[in-house]
């Protein structure tokens, strides 16, 4: 009980001045005296009230829950493509970045091949150039081995040795 209903029951029931015997006059056990049945008749009615509400979250919950299956379908195929169209694009992109990463080694390749091409061409000049400084006197040994045949002077080729350069026939130069 509230302080105010607590001093409601001294207020004066009646005119002011001398007073009146009798009990002061509990308004509020009449209020509850006087709403009691409307209340339990209520009661009831919440009840019944809170089913439907239930049934009403059980059946929001039912569409809610397939609205969610169906959303999460729909976004299962989006994936699907999204996937598929990536899959597509990689693919389409996968050449250009093969030889994109193959740039780099085909680079050295060709510097290695231009390095073994330099090294062969020095290696051939470095040749031609022996055989140039050679040749004259091979030639010359052969005109006078050739000479020495024709003219019937000698039995066989000089000796069978190149006489410039101390090797005989068939050893390496």
């Amino acid at each position: 009980m509230s302080l105010r209903d607590f001093l409601e029951r001294f207020r004066p029931a009646g005119t002011p001045g001398a007073s009146a015997t009798g009990a002061p006059a509990d308004r509020t056990a009449e209020r509850a005296a006087e709403l009691e049945p409307a209340l339990a008749q209520l009661e009831a009615v919440q009840r019944e009230a809170a089913g439907i509400r239930a049934a009403a979250d059980a059946a929001d919950a039912a569409d809610a829950a397939a609205e969610a299956d169906a959303a999460a379908e729909a976004l299962r195929r989006d994936a699907v493509r999204e996937a598929a169209r990536l899959v597509a694009a990689a693919q389409e992109r996968a050449p250009e970045v093969r030889r994109q990463a193959a740039e780099p080694m085909v680079q050295e390749a060709r510097r290695q091949a231009d390095a073994l091409r330099s090294a062969g061409e020095r290696a051939a000049s470095a040749v031609r150039e022996r055989a140039a400084e050679r040749m004259p006197g091979l030639v010359e040994s052969a005109v006078a081995d050739a000479v020495r045949l024709a003219d019937g002077r000698g039995s066989g080729l000089a000796g069978g040795r190149d006489e410039g350069r101390g090797r005989g026939r068939g050893e390496a130069p």
